[in-house]
Order: C-alpha cells, then structure tokens, then sequence
C-alpha cells in the first residue's frame, strides 16, 4: 500500500536523494544540497513544500511552490518535480502524489495546477494528457542566470 505525507526537515536527505536519483535518470547534474534542501524548504521562511511516497520503500516525491496568475486571478500550485522510483511506476503513484500535493496547499487556496514537461518524455507528456492536463500557452519558460544575471544586476 503506498501511502503519501508532507515532508519534514527530517527528511531533506531522503528528497536529495531522490533528486539525485531524478537527475541521474535525465543525464543532468543536480545543483541542490541538503543544506540548501534544509535553508529552503524547511527554514524560517518555506519556498517549497514536497510530498513523499512511500510502501516499506520510498517510491518518489512531488516538490511544489506556489504560483500566482495575474491573468486568471487566482494562485496555483506549480510542481517543480514530480518524480518516481522505476519500481513505483504504473501504480498509481503519480497520480496520488499530484492529489496529495494538492491537499498540503490547501491553506493557500489554489486554482490550478501547472508544470514544464520536457517535450521529449513522451510517457510524461502522455501521463499529464490523460489526467487532463493541456498546454499552458505558446510560451516557452526562460531563465537567467549566472554571468548573465549577474550583468543585468550590475545595471
């Protein structure tokens, strides 16, 4: 039986861990540390909050903020990874961690659900779709960083 929970400090270890195991399934580097996991997610001021699924092993977790649309008025939660164990796919988890997120942001009183998926990951992209989800828009996200942030800063 899976079960899901909100996460506590106690358990940033385990999310970096999964993160890991996240960025090494995608050939990507993971930036985070516990410590940073711990400062963000757990500090005096949360930026995130994240829901763990669990059997005897640990199946995967959902890690979200919050996001607000000037265009529809309302705020909404934003999963920034949704990720599970090879052994936790195709029962269900996926699913049960989107609905458990959803309840731990209740107290913000959100309207919606949004995400990226990378257009390449097909079994993703076809999971969302048959849960409902559509395309946002015609946008595609963007990100500065690095030296290109710290130059528009210096302006």
């Amino acid at each position: 039986m899976i079960t899901y929970r909100l996460a506590e400090a106690k358990d940033v270890g385990l999310i970096h861990q999964l993160l890991t195991q996240m960025t090494a399934d995608e050939d990507s580097p993971l930036g985070s540390t516990p410590e940073r996991l711990l400062q963000h997610g757990f500090g005096p001021t949360p930026r995130f909050r994240a829901v763990l699924a669990e059997a005897e092993v640990p199946l995967g977790l959902c890690l979200f903020i919050p996001e607000y649309s000037s265009w529809r008025g309302a705020l909404g939660v934003f999963i920034q990874d949704l990720y599970l164990t090879q052994e936790a796919r195709g029962q269900g988890a996926g699913r049960g961690l989107l609905a458990a997120s959803w309840a731990a942001a209740a107290d913000w009183q959100p309207e919606f659900i949004a995400l990226m998926v990378k257009r390449s990951n097909f079994p993703a992209i076809g999971f969302y779709q048959n849960l409902g989800f559509q395309l946002r828009d015609q946008s595609d996200p963007m990100i500065l960083s690095g030296s290109a942030l710290a130059a528009l800063t210096r302006l």
